[in-house]
């Protein structure tokens, strides 16, 4: 896999870690960074040797902080919907990748941070771990999906008051809320995002895949053409060599061993 310039990329096990790397400006998001975000996600949708993706930020005080204010506060009405535009492509690819993505948010999840989190399957938080959607505040809206993704992981009315007040709540909330599956000490962020993945390896992998892609088809679909989403790919499973190695080890009482097959 290509080096980049403001992000770290490790692969171990099946495990892939991509880590945002712009400690000193909090792990903002800037046009470089995007661009970059953009063209690992797509090498890592391809990469045969990771099946479960961890996304974090450098350091201890920051997830991601945000977008970087300061490259758009010059923008005209054009150039602020592209840049919208190219975030929520950056962000459906990593909504749409195809292994399982976690979160491990380590500080402050703000704006397109926090739009980042949203965008992965699973969040884990650390106990110093914050998050809002403030741009109201600078005059403009959440832009790459908070007003969207937001809504739909943690109910329209909480997503509204986050939005129009942009307030910052703290990781205990964040996951009283729904928006965090679990908060740890920040020692241990690491280590229970990976343990969680671990856990995701162990499973029929066409299964795990199978199951993010009817649960993201599905939440846009009418409950009767997401159950029939359901049935479709239920059944498909049964062509598969790790469905029949999967029940077999069940009757035989053994560890399955899967294939990917």
């Amino acid at each position: 896999m290509k080096q980049y310039e403001t992000l770290l990329i490790e692969k171990k096990d099946g495990i892939g870690t991509l880590t945002i790397n712009r400690p000193k400006s909090l792990n903002a998001l800037n046009s470089q960074v995007l661009q970059e975000l953009h063209d690992a996600f797509i090498a890592i949708d391809q990469d045969k040797d990771i099946h479960v993706l961890i996304v974090t930020g450098s350091g201890e005080k920051a997830f991601v902080a945000g977008a970087d204010i300061k490259e758009m506060k010059e923008k005209h009405a054009l150039a602020g919907r592209e840049f919208s535009n190219f975030g929520n492509k950056v962000f459906s690819l990593l909504d749409n990748l195809s292994q399982p993505t976690i979160a491990a948010v380590n500080g402050f999840a703000l704006g397109g941070g926090c739009e980042l989190a949203l965008a992965c399957d699973i969040r884990i938080g650390s106990e110093n771990a914050k998050f809002g959607q403030p741009e109201v505040g600078l005059g403009i809206i959440p832009g790459f999906g908070g007003t969207q993704r937001l809504s739909r992981l943690v109910g329209p009315a909480k997503a509204k008051e986050l939005i129009y007040t942009g307030k910052v709540i703290k990781s205990e909330e964040a996951e009283t809320i729904g928006l965090l599956n679990a908060v740890v000490p920040i020692e241990e962020l690491l280590d229970e995002a990976n343990k969680m993945a671990t856990m995701i390896l162990k499973q029929a992998p066409l299964a795990v895949k199978a199951s993010k892609e009817a649960i993201n088809r599905g939440l846009e679909m009418d409950l009767s053409h997401a159950l029939a989403l359901e049935a479709e790919m239920f059944g498909i499973l049964f062509s598969t060599e790790d469905q029949k190695e999967g029940m077999t080890a069940f009757t035989e009482k053994r560890k399955a061993t899967f294939k990917n097959k």
